[in-house]
C-alpha cells in the first residue's frame, strides 16, 4: 500500500474539496508514491508525535489538525512548526491534514460529538453553499442510455434519497464542421441536422472530474457542446455544526454536569442560565462562534462550541445557552473516528492511536 491509497479513501469518506478556502489540507510533507509501513492518527502532527512515528515504525502521520497552515519562508530549526516538519523530512515520515473536510461531513467531527453526548437525529447547522453543481449536454439520441448509465456510476444524479436522477427532452442539433474537422456523424464543411436529447443531470462537485470523464468517454461527437452550472440549492449533507434533541429534557444544571462528565472537563464558560429545559441541542467542534446566530435560528436551547470569546456571550441575548467546552475537548473524539475508519478500511494494517496528548492548554 502506497501513501496515495490512504489519501484516496479518506478523500472519498471527507472530500478534501469540501474544505474551507482558509484551510490547508492534504498532503503537507512527504510524497504519494512512498509504500506505506505503518499509520499513526493524531489531532496535532507535533514534533512528540513524530517521534511516537519514529518509535512505533510508522511512516505516515494522518493528523486532524495541519501542521503548516501559514506560509513558510524558511525551513530552519527553532519554532514547533518547523521542528516538526525537518525531523519527519529527515526521517521520511509523510503527514497529511484533513481538519474542515472533516469538520464539513456529515459522518464527521460533529456527528461524532453528537453520538458521544446522545443527542439523537442530528441535521447538518450550517450547510456549505455552492456544493452542487449541474452539468447540461446535448448527444445524438441513440446514446442516451449509454451516457446516462456512465454518468450515474460516476457517482452523479443523486438528490437525497434518490438515485439515476435526470431530465431528458429532445430537439435538433445543428452543426457544420470545418476542413479541419473529422466528424464522426454527417461530413465537413456541410451543415448537419441531428436529432439530439439533452440531458440535465445534478452532482457533487468533488465529482467533476469523473463526471467529465464520463462525459468524454461516451459522447461520440469530436467537440462536446456541455455546460456546467453551479446552483444555489441547500445541500443537508455537507456543513458546519449539527443539531438534534435529546431523547428527554434536562435541567440546565443537569445538563452542564452532564456535558462535563461526558467530555471529561471539570470546567467550562457558559452564558447566563436561562431557567428552562435544555432538549435541542447545536454542536459545532473547533472555534465555532460563527454558528451562534445559526444555533438561535433553528431554536437550539444550547450550543455546544469554544473559543468563545468575552462579546460572543452578549450574542445569546437571553434565547440560548452558550456552552465553551474548549477546543480540543470539542475534538478529542475526532482521532478515534479516524483510527476506527481507517481501521475498518485497512483491517490487516498496522494503524496506532497517537499516545501523546497534544492539547496546548492546561489548567490549575
Amino acid at each position: 500500500m502506497i501513501v496515495k491509497d490512504v489519501i484516496d479513501f479518506l478523500d472519498s469518506y471527507a472530500p478534501l474539496k469540501y474544505a474551507e478556502d482558509f484551510d490547508n489540507v492534504g498532503l503537507l510533507v512527504g510524497d504519494k508514491k512512498d509504500k506505506v509501513k505503518g499509520i499513526i492518527v493524531c489531532l496535532d502532527s507535533t514534533k512528540d508525535v513524530i517521534n511516537e512515528a519514529i518509535n512505533s515504525n510508522c511512516n505516515l502521520v494522518i493528523s486532524f489538525h495541519p501542521i503548516i497552515f501559514g506560509g513558510i519562508k524558511r525551513l530552519s530549526a527553532g519554532n514547533y512548526v518547523n521542528d516538526a516538519i525537518l525531523l519527519a523530512a529527515k526521517n521520511e515520515i509523510s503527514i497529511f491534514a484533513i481538519h474542515t473536510a472533516l469538520d464539513n461531513s456529515n459522518a464527521g467531527v460533529n456527528m461524532k460529538l453528537c453520538n458521544e453526548l446522545g443527542i439523537e437525529n442530528p441535521k447538518i447547522l450550517i450547510p456549505k453553499e455552492k456544493t452542487i453543481k449541474k452539468l447540461t449536454t446535448y448527444i445524438p439520441y441513440e446514446y442516451v442510455d449509454e451516457l446516462k448509465n456512465k454518468l450515474f456510476n460516476s457517482g452523479a444524479g443523486s438528490i437525497g434519497k434518490y438515485e439515476n436522477c435526470s431530465f431528458t427532452f429532445e430537439g435538433i442539433g445543428t452543426f457544420k464542421g470545418n476542413e479541419n474537422s473529422n466528424p464522426s456523424i454527417g461530413q465537413k464543411l456541410k451543415d448537419t441536422n441531428q436529432k439530439e436529447a439533452c440531458i440535465n443531470i445534478t452532482y457533487l462537485k468533488h465529482l467533476e472530474e469523473k463526471v467529465i470523464t464520463a462525459l468524454r468517454e461516451t459522447h461520440p461527437y469530436e467537440e462536446i457542446a456541455y455546460e456546467i452550472k453551479t446552483l444555489e440549492n441547500i445541500n443537508e449533507n455537507i456543513g458546519m455544526g449539527m443539531y438534534g434533541e435529546f431523547e428527554e429534557s434536562l435541567d440546565e444544571n443537569d445538563f452542564i454536569a452532564y456535558i462535563k462528565e461526558k467530555l471529561g472537563v471539570e470546567f467550562i464558560k457558559h452564558s447566563k442560565l436561562l431557567k428552562k429545559p435544555i432538549k435541542k441541542v447545536a454542536v459545532l467542534g473547533g472555534s465555532g462562534s460563527f454558528g451562534i446566530e445559526k444555533a438561535i435560528s433553528v431554536k437550539a436551547d444550547a450550543f455546544i462550541t469554544s473559543d468563545l470569546k468575552y462579546h460572543d456571550y452578549f450574542k445569546a441575548e437571553s434565547s440560548i445557552l452558550l456552552i465553551d467546552v474548549g477546543h480540543y475537548e470539542s475534538e478529542q473524539y475526532t482521532k478515534q473516528l479516524l483510527f476506527d475508519i481507517l481501521t475498518k478500511k485497512f483491517p490487516n494494517f498496522a494503524i496506532a492511536l497517537a499516545k501523546t496528548n497534544t492539547n496546548p492548554v492546561n489548567y490549575s
